[in-house]
C-alpha cells in the first residue's frame, strides 16, 4: 500500500496523527487572575462651605485664610475727622477766651459804678457796651504790645484831676493776662482812661 508523506515523516496508511497532548495548540489558557477587589476609597471630607463675610469688608480676589476664610478687608480710615453723631463742635478752652471782669468804684452813677463781665468774638456779658468796647480793645491790640500797660514811670503829666473813680480790669485778653487798674488823678491818667472807653464809662469830666 502506498505511504503517505506527512509532515512529521512517513505513517502508515490508516495511522492517524496523535492526538493533540493537553497543552499544545488549541488548549485554553488558564482563566486570568483577577485583581483584588479595590477597596472603596473613603468619601472625602468636604470643607465647610465658606462662610460669606459682611458686607463691605471682603477681601481682595486671591487672599484667603485659614479653611478658605476670607481676610477681612481693612477698613478705611475716616475721610477727615468727624464729631460721632449727635455731637457738636466741642466746647472751647475758657483759658484761651478773651474774657475781662471790669470793677468801677467812685463815677457817681449807679449805672456805671459795679461790676461788670465781658466777652469778646462773639461779644457778650453784662458789660452795658458790649460790643462796642470789643471793637475799642481790638483796634488797640497790636502784636508784641500790651494795651493794658500802666502810664510809664518819669513821664511828665499836667496836674488836673480827674475826680475820684477807679477801675480794676482783670482776666484774660489776645491770649495774655490781664490785671490792670485805672484812675484819674492827673493829665496822663485820665488820657488813659478815656483811651480805653467804652470800656470804662465816660465820666464828663
Amino acid at each position: 500500500m502506498p505511504h503517505v508523506r506527512s509532515g512529521d515523516g512517513i505513517t502508515g496508511v490508516g495511522h492517524h496523527a496523535p492526538a493533540a497532548q493537553p497543552g499544545s495548540a488549541g488548549r485554553h489558557a488558564p482563566a486570568s487572575h483577577h485583581a483584588p477587589v479595590t477597596q472603596p476609597v473613603p468619601a472625602r471630607h468636604h470643607t465647610p462651605a465658606t462662610q460669606p463675610a459682611p458686607a463691605g469688608n471682603d477681601a481682595p480676589a486671591g487672599q484667603r485664610g485659614p479653611a478658605g476664610q476670607p481676610v477681612p478687608a481693612t477698613q478705611p480710615g475716616p475721610v477727615g475727622h468727624r464729631p460721632p453723631t449727635g455731637q457738636g463742635v466741642p466746647a472751647p478752652d475758657l483759658s484761651s477766651v478773651d474774657h475781662l471782669t471790669l470793677t468801677v468804684r467812685g463815677t457817681g452813677s449807679a449805672a456805671t459804678d459795679g461790676t461788670f463781665e465781658l466777652y469778646c468774638h462773639p461779644a457778650r456779658g453784662n458789660h452795658p457796651q458790649a460790643k462796642k468796647a470789643c471793637k475799642k480793645l481790638d483796634g488797640m491790640t497790636r502784636w508784641g504790645r500790651d494795651p493794658f500797660a500802666p502810664v510809664p514811670q518819669g513821664v511828665n503829666c499836667t496836674m488836673i484831676y480827674g475826680g475820684p473813680a477807679t477801675a480794676h480790669v482783670s482776666g484774660t485778653w489776645a491770649g495774655r493776662p490781664v490785671n490792670a487798674d485805672f484812675r484819674r488823678t492827673n493829665g496822663c491818667e485820665i488820657s488813659r482812661w478815656s483811651t480805653f472807653e467804652p470800656l470804662l464809662p465816660s465820666t464828663g469830666s
